[in-house]
């Protein structure tokens, strides 16, 4: 079924700490282009998204499992080779604590920055290693992409960011997301990077 014009929106529950958000971020971007469609990025905790629904992360969760990760580990590598990912590298710090960025992230959506912020933080934590527990790091981050870093700063410590980030982490679960990447097309929710290809079906 194609979407109509005002249905052509991808919705992206995201966070930083998942690699593969990062992996997907910009084949995402490439295919929205390609259909005329609109991203709407959705900052959600990944933790508080297993917590509520029981999951974990895959490494841990499949960790028993014989051959299990060998085979996702390759998998991911055909998807960075397919989309010409060569900078991704496994952040030294993962699994890190994400919700300081995340809420900056929302904060940034509200400045009508949160592509450019997602963009500069997806590169510094895949690429360029960056931890983000420090805090100077990340402040030169915001710097050198010309951020407006002491009203997102404020905008993250504001109670009705908090509260929108917890509501958001509930509201994808409520809707039957369960991990990162998940996007909804229109009523349809889509898990997982390989599911690109379906979307676009879907988008026509």
């Amino acid at each position: 079924m194609t979407q109509t014009p005002e249905n052509r929106s991808i919705e992206f529950i995201f966070d930083f700490v998942s690699p593969n958000g990062y992996l997907v971020w910009q084949p995402l971007k490439e295919l929205a282009a390609r259909k005329g469609a609109t991203i709407v990025l959705t900052p959600a905790l990944l933790g508080g998204m297993h917590k509520l629904t029981g999951n974990a992360p895959p490494f841990m969760r499949d960790a028993d499992v014989k051959g299990k990760n060998a085979y996702a580990q390759l998998e991911m590598q055909r998807f960075v080779t397919r989309h010409g990912l060569t900078k991704f590298r496994m952040n030294p710090a993962f699994p890190f604590r994400s919700v300081e960025l995340q809420r900056m992230l929302l904060a940034a959506i509200d400045l009508g920055c949160g592509e450019a912020f997602a963009d500069a933080f997806l590169r510094a934590i895949w690429e360029d290693g960056l931890d983000p527990s420090d805090s100077a790091a990340v402040d030169a981050v915001l710097a050198a992409t010309g951020l407006p870093a002491a009203a997102l700063a404020q905008g993250a410590q504001s109670a009705p960011v908090k509260d929108r980030l917890a509501a958001n982490t509930q509201n994808a679960v409520d809707r039957g997301a369960f991990g990162i990447p998940t996007f909804f097309v229109g009523g349809e929710m889509f898990f997982g990077k390989e599911r690109l290809g379906q979307i676009e079906e879907l988008l026509g």
